[in-house]
């Protein structure tokens, strides 16, 4: 898999053109999983998808810290985001206690895309 490549022009974009996610919890920590939609994104993702880019996304809603693991031969990223559920599911008067909506959050993280990725993502949606 190689690396994004750095040079020429670049566009933003929120990560659910370039991924799906899924997430839970585990007591007061939030479990995210974030799948490239295509093996080619994962390398962006690597690259762009940082724990502390993820913590700076979630704010004060995430009272503790970040922790990212990789998993290259599933192109994915797992995040656990400590702290980010008042004490968890049985304690909690939060509405989503159980940290599933954090997954649409993160996917309306932005990032930065080569203009190449861009062209393949209008590709695939003129496609379906």
């Amino acid at each position: 898999m190689s690396a994004p490549p750095r040079d020429g022009a670049r566009r933003t974009v929120p990560l659910l053109r370039l991924a799906h996610a899924r997430s839970g919890d585990k007591g007061d920590t939030v479990n995210i999983g974030l799948i490239a939609r295509r093996p080619e994104y994962y390398p962006l993702l690597v690259e762009r998808v940082t724990a502390e880019r993820v913590k700076q996304h979630f704010g004060p809603m995430v009272k503790g810290g970040v922790e990212r693991f990789e998993l290259p031969n599933l192109y994915a990223l797992n995040f656990l985001l400590h702290g980010a559920l008042d004490g968890g599911g049985t304690v909690s008067l939060m509405t989503d206690a159980q940290g599933k909506t954090f997954s649409t959050a993160l996917l309306r993280m932005e990032i930065e895309v080569p203009d190449e990725v861009i062209r393949s993502l209008e590709t695939t949606r003129a496609a379906t």
